[in-house]
């Protein structure tokens, strides 16, 4: 299964690549972070897609590009989808992306309701395709 893919030109610097899908069926912004071990959701954002999160505190530190290290909690998404694909009862990491949301403001790009990291790039096998501005997700096969 393909999706669009849509680069965010930043000042001329480099790319983001931004994608659509759902969370608990409604449409949300997905930037796709190649880097980043697991997704990331803003604590404060997500209340517009999930009723009263449950945060748990997640033991340890998570450390970011940005050098510092960060508090992160976790909590459960019902459905997140990309397509006619679907992840059911998703354990989403919170994490504070005010600065990340600051800077995509004054740059005048879209809203960002998550980061898709690693986890999710490898549980469906992503493969981006910039030429061709897609991005190839495959179903993961059930366990027998």
């Amino acid at each position: 299964m393909q999706l669009p893919i849509r680069l965010l030109d930043i000042e001329g610097e480099g790319f983001h690549v931004m994608i659509k899908g759902k969370i608990n069926g409604r449409e949300a912004n997905f930037l796709v972070d190649t880097g980043a071990s697991r997704s990331v959701f803003d604590p404060k954002l997500i209340t517009k897609f999930v009723d009263n999160p449950q945060f748990e505190k997640k033991e340890g530190i998570t450390a970011g590009v940005g050098g510092s290290d960060l508090e992160s909690s976790t909590f459960t998404i019902d459905s997140l989808s990309f397509g006619d694909i679907e992840i059911k009862h998703y354990e989403a990491v919170a994490l504070d992306m005010q600065n990340i949301h600051q800077t995509y403001r004054k740059l005048r790009l879209p809203s960002i309701d998550g980061i898709i990291g690693g986890d999710i790039l490898y549980r469906l096998k992503a493969t981006i395709n910039y030429r061709l501005r897609k991005i190839r997700f495959t179903k993961p096969k059930l366990s027998k």
